[in-house]
């Protein structure tokens, strides 16, 4: 069984900050069901990635990167798109000296990073 939404960020926000990281919930969504977008922001390249919830073929939740552009501008857009998709969207901004998105789950398509 899955956690909610609210307590599965609440851990993720934990996590980036025991690890030194400063993350926030830039938009709350659904409290029970809302996906998670989250966009990790390397400081010291001054460069983002995306990575948005899917769930496998047995229900698990994992991880994709939906935009392959590491320019914040065009990460920010397409997230604006989902937004206009599904109202109960969260998105979590973490920002780190290495980048890392703090992620326990698979993360597909990963290029080089945390």
């Amino acid at each position: 069984m899955l956690l909610s939404s609210d307590l599965w960020v609440g851990a993720l926000i934990r996590r980036a900050e025991i690890g030194g990281a400063n993350a926030v919930v830039v938009r709350k969504g659904d409290a029970r069901a809302g996906t998670v977008i989250i966009k990790a922001y390397d400081t010291s390249t001054r460069t983002a990635r995306l990575y948005s919830e899917a769930f496998g073929a047995e229900g698990e939740r994992l991880w994709i990167q939906p935009v392959t552009s590491d320019l914040e501008s065009e990460l920010d857009a397409y997230i604006q798109r989902q937004i206009g998709y599904d109202a109960d969207l969260w998105v979590v901004e973490i920002e780190d000296r290495q980048g890392r998105h703090f992620l326990t789950e698979t993360v597909q398509g990963e290029r080089n990073g945390p």
